[in-house]
């Protein structure tokens, strides 16, 4: 289970948001997680909140102006509810300087105060989306992983089977390089599958009988990607003639392989002599594409071919 401390949280959106320290400095290594077995109603950011309570929980001039409403014995009572076990942090945005009272409760109760000039939805965006790819779901994946068409592209097969190859041809043809050999990824949301690659092996593609490329220096800047959402994944498989020739040529009912638990669309392409597989995926990809948009060329075939048959009759 991944966990992010408060600390982190605050040294990582430190220029994007500019947070600062209030009180409760030493309460810096409450952790954040995804762990929501023990606490299913409890959140992860966003705005004050005493029925679904948030780990960080923010406090904006809405919430400020509610809280001047109270007599100051009902203020102060009212804002220590926020200061539950559960609670990683209060965040005060865009209403200037702490209260003292806040400062006073969350210096008793070890809760980290911290303070922010940016509006508060603004922040509340901000750190979901940090913590959804901090906090995010994890694996790692063999194969190269590339953009192309746009698409996050998976190819993978056998070692040796030419992945490599297929790889430096389609980045001949302007697509790009995001990961070789290990693709760390990520389930940034319930059906979205992001990934990246490993800081060591960044920019580079090892290809036999060359050797390890420096994509980015040998091809340019825009023939390297940093991150890209996975959508399909292009299995390269080395058959016999016998094989070739019993593959199902019309086949409509298309396959996918679970990843982090969302399934992700795999296309199978056979090697052979003579095929251009830089071709044959970029196919593969604007058909994805198509498919997508809910347009399906071999099925549009097959009831033509039945239409003409009945009409036949």
């Amino acid at each position: 289970m991944r966990t992010v401390e408060i600390s982190k949280l605050v040294s990582d959106n430190q220029d994007r948001l500019g947070i600062e320290w209030v009180a409760g400095r030493d309460g810096g290594s409450r952790a954040l997680s995804r762990d929501t077995t023990q606490q299913a109603h409890v959140g992860l950011v966003g705005h004050m909140n005493f029925i679904h309570p948030f780990r960080v929980q923010v406090v904006g001039p809405a919430e400020i102006a509610y809280l001047k409403t109270l007599a100051d014995a009902d203020r102060v009572a009212t804002f220590g509810r926020l200061l539950v076990d559960e609670v990683g942090a209060i965040l005060l945005c865009g209403i200037g300087d702490a209260p003292e009272y806040m400062i006073a409760s969350c210096s008793a109760s070890h809760v980290p105060l911290l303070i922010c000039a940016h509006p508060s939805p603004h922040v509340v965006d901000v750190l979901r989306l940090y913590l959804s790819r901090v906090l995010a779901a994890s694996t790692t994946l063999h194969g190269v992983f590339l953009d192309v068409l746009e698409m996050g592209v998976l190819i993978t097969g056998a070692s040796a089977i030419g992945k490599s190859e297929l790889a430096l041809e389609l980045i001949t043809r302007g697509h790009g390089l995001i990961a070789d050999d290990i693709v760390e990824v990520d389930r940034v949301s319930p059906d979205l599958i992001e990934g990246r690659c490993p800081d060591v092996l960044k920019d580079f593609l090892e290809v036999r009988g060359i050797g390890i490329l420096n994509i980015r220096t040998t091809f340019g800047e825009t023939a390297v990607r940093p991150r890209k959402s996975l959508k399909l994944i292009v299995h390269l498989e080395d058959l016999s003639d016998e094989q070739f020739k019993r593959l199902d040529r019309m086949s409509v009912n298309a396959s996918f392989q679970e990843v982090l638990g969302v399934k992700i669309r795999k296309v199978v392409i056979p090697v052979a002599a003579g095929r251009n597989l830089a071709v044959l995926v970029e196919t593969a990809v604007r058909n994805f594409v198509l498919n997508l948009r809910g347009i399906d060329s071999t099925r549009e075939f097959i009831e033509r071919q039945a239409k003409l048959m009945e009409s036949g009759e």
